[in-house]
């Protein structure tokens, strides 16, 4: 098996660190999402309570204990989205290094391979001046 360069296996790195950044994008935006949810569902319990519909009158005291989970739920969720999208930022930050490393390194590779096009070419070229043996000299 062909050993890779560096380059390749930098490429192959961009594109798995891209793809956690995509995980970490997707978990935001569940967790954006879920808090959405608990953000409407705390409108909803605030309007029951605060209907003068007799029904919701005698349930007041369940949806005051409801309204109290859904905002340490939401206090949570706040907590989580925070730490996620600190964790998107750096794993964007990771793979954009990686990609700045991937470009240099392709841009030395790239260099080394034309580099050495013309020492091939100057050792053709002194090659042919040359005589094969030493022995061709003396003739």
């Amino acid at each position: 098996m062909a050993e890779k360069s560096r380059s390749e296996k930098l490429k192959r790195l961009v594109a798995v660190q891209r793809h956690l950044e995509r995980i970490a994008e997707n978990e935001l935006a569940d967790t954006t999402r879920h808090r959405l949810e608990v953000t409407e569902s705390m409108e909803r319990v605030m309007d029951a309570i605060s209907s003068s519909d007799p029904v919701h009158m005698a349930f007041s005291i369940h949806y005051a204990e409801r309204y109290g989970r859904l905002a340490i739920k939401d206090q949570q969720l706040e907590s989580i989205q925070t730490l996620i999208q600190m964790k998107v930022q750096q794993e964007r930050t990771k793979g954009d290094r990686l990609e700045e490393h991937m470009k240099d390194a392709q841009a030395l590779e790239t260099r080394e391979a034309d580099d050495n096009a013309v020492y091939d070419i100057i050792d053709q070229r002194f090659a042919g001046a040359t005589p094969a043996s030493s022995k061709l000299q003396n003739s």
